[in-house]
């Protein structure tokens, strides 16, 4: 379902749309629908990634470190 948005642009901006719609050969309308869908999906995807991150940070990362015994064996050289 599309709805319709009204905006507020100064002459200037709106002349310069126009003009680059053109250049694409498309509408203001379409131009900026087009662009909103990119920025809502590349935030869907940064979100979708953060947390994934945040869960595999969570249950932690598997080393297999195991420190020295004594403080010896640290400096032995």
């Amino acid at each position: 379902m599309k709805s319709n948005v009204t905006l507020k642009i100064e002459a200037d901006l709106l002349q310069e749309a126009r003009v680059l719609a053109a250049e694409e050969g498309s509408s203001i309308s379409a131009m900026l629908s087009a662009r909103l869908e990119q920025a809502v999906r590349e935030r869907k995807g940064y979100n979708q990634a953060r947390r994934s991150a945040v869960t595999r940070l969570r249950s932690g990362f598997n080393l297999n470190f195991t420190p020295p015994r004594t403080r010896g064996e640290l400096h032995e050289r």
